[in-house]
């Protein structure tokens, strides 16, 4: 047993258990790639409508994603101590709380919509934003309920199914938009409405086939029962809420720090929208990639958790760090060797290009924060210690980074660098707290123990 739990067991188990949520994410970010080279190539115009409502529309997707998150640990819980039935009703609870959710947040962008004009972006941007935040408006629900099939999925520790079904449903995007923005095969040229119909699509394909992959594979036979028969109880639905709300106020604030900075780069202009939109895609291969492993971590230590073993609890959590570490120091290295060349990849113009090379060197400086702060905030979710996490974000982001941007941005006069530079110090501070937490956490653990 001894030999089971040694570090490199973790390092393996972690590897096994996030490389295909990795993956899955990978397929995301090229697809974000691919989606914003179509559009920057069309017209930078378009590119900057698309920065300025896909950055809004995140702040909510990842609040989303935050809530769903509380699922996990749940059903890793619930597997450890082999109550299948119960899993699959508490799988149901959480797409109806998710689909209320979702119901929630769009009430909340439509508001949003009809106040669009008045955050002062370029005006000849408009009939652009428009159509294109309505499109996404109508995926949200997708998203929210795709979210929780795929927690449900990654707590059974079945991390392939979801990165099988976010891979088919990126291939449908990529050849979706070249049809739709470009007008190709018979279609109409659509441009940046292209864009959005072409992954709104890709969303709704994701919640059908997981739903198909639910209800009738044999792989899921056994939660099926409870999905279908056993009642919820308020404890049911208050437990996820309980979890899941933290989470989704400490990833909405940290999105929030990044994505309501799109207001103050369309105060600088429209090319600042634009770089602003090319280097936040680059940057998410980082995040994506340490969300991967964050991801095992919480996985793993849910599911261990039951066994109260602090040891295990650390050694799961101190390699998970360490494999971020190594993967965000590799993304350093290659932002730094295709800084000059980035901004060439979305649009031909030079003027966006020469910013994205200024906005790269405060992206490359928070790379390792980053990466931290997603590996200690997955292992206290893996612990269920998530009430702090709102705090803790609320400070690093709110009270700390978009102050500093502000301050760097506008006060200082260094524009759309400026803004970016308040992220490494915001995100440092979000890693030092989530360490500081996680220690003092696992510390009272074994204090409980010995007494």
């Amino acid at each position: 047993m001894v030999q089971k739990t040694g570090r490199k067991h973790w390092y393996v188990s972690l590897l096994k258990l996030g490389v295909p949520i990795m993956i899955g994410q990978l397929g995301i970010i090229v697809v974000g790639f691919a989606d914003n080279i179509m559009v920057g190539h069309y017209g930078t115009d378009e590119l900057s409508a698309a920065s300025f409502v896909n950055n809004l529309f995140n702040l909510v997707i990842l609040f989303g994603l935050g809530f769903s998150l509380g699922l996990t640990p749940v059903i890793g819980q619930l597997m450890s101590r082999n109550q299948a039935v119960k899993a699959g009703q508490t799988l149901r609870c959480s797409l109806a709380i998710n689909l209320v959710l979702a119901l929630v947040l769009s009430l909340f962008m439509l508001l949003v919509y009809f106040n669009v004009e008045r955050m002062k972006q370029p005006d000849h941007l408009m009939p652009l934003i428009k159509p294109y935040f309505l499109i996404h408006l109508l995926g949200l629900c997708f998203v929210m309920l795709f979210n929780a099939f795929k927690q449900f999925a990654d707590g059974l520790m079945d991390t392939r199914t979801p990165m099988y079904i976010l891979l088919s449903s990126n291939i449908i995007n990529i050849i979706g938009n070249y049809v739709l923005i470009f007008g190709h095969f018979g279609f109409p040229e659509l441009g940046l409405v292209g864009a959005g119909l072409s992954t709104l699509c890709a969303r709704i394909f994701t919640v059908v086939v997981f739903a198909g992959v639910f209800l009738f594979s044999k792989r899921y036979d056994r939660f099926r029962a409870g999905f279908f028969r056993l009642k919820t109880s308020w404890e049911d639905r208050c437990r996820l809420i309980r979890l899941g709300l933290p989470i989704a106020c400490q990833m909405g604030m940290e999105t929030g720090a990044f994505n309501l900075s799109v207001v103050m780069m369309g105060w600088v202009g429209a090319t600042a929208l634009a770089a602003h939109q090319v280097v936040g895609t680059f940057t998410t291969i980082g995040f994506m990639l340490y969300y991967g492993v964050g991801s095992a971590i919480t996985i793993l230590i849910s599911n261990h958790k039951s066994e109260n073993n602090v040891t295990q609890i650390r050694d799961i959590t101190r390699s998970g760090a360490i494999i971020i570490t190594v993967i965000s120091v590799v993304i350093v290295v290659v932002m730094g060797l295709l800084r000059n060349r980035i901004g060439y990849m979305f649009t031909d113009s030079a003027e966006v290009n020469a910013l994205v090379a200024w906005l790269v060197l405060p992206t490359m400086a928070y790379q390792i924060s980053d990466g931290l702060q997603i590996a200690y905030a997955n292992a206290l979710r893996g612990i269920e210690d998530v009430k702090p996490m709102a705090v803790i974000a609320f400070i690093s982001y709110f009270v700390v980074c978009l102050p500093i941007s502000y301050l760097f941005g506008f006060v200082f006069d260094w524009e759309a660098s400026g803004v970016w530079w308040g992220f490494p110090i915001g995100l440092t501070v979000a890693a030092s707290l989530f360490y500081f937490r996680f220690r003092y956490m696992t510390r009272k653990m074994l204090k409980q123990q010995k007494v």
